[in-house]
């Protein structure tokens, strides 16, 4: 996940319970502004961003956390539009 405010949270998606309908979950904590793109990925693949710049497992090792925390700036080399390529 990636924010407005440029933090990526990276969490394993068992983290992610499954609630009764019209009920939500914190995904990511922001003090400001919001989600601006979320996906999942393999961990062993890495993940690209829109840039197609492929972040491997020990890249992205720092970013690895628990489910509604704020999260960390994204790495250096980042794509300015903050988004992912699925």
């Amino acid at each position: 996940m990636v924010g407005d405010n440029r933090k990526l949270l990276i969490f394993p998606l068992s983290e992610v319970p499954e609630l009764a309908r019209g009920q939500g979950v914190f995904l990511q904590k922001y003090k400001d502004g919001g989600l601006t793109d979320a996906t999942s990925f393999t961990w062993s693949e890495g993940l690209k961003d829109e840039n197609g710049r492929l972040f491997g497992p020990t890249d992205l090792k720092e970013w690895r956390g628990v489910r509604a925390q704020a999260g960390r700036i994204v790495p250096n080399g980042w794509a300015r539009s903050r988004k992912f390529v699925t």
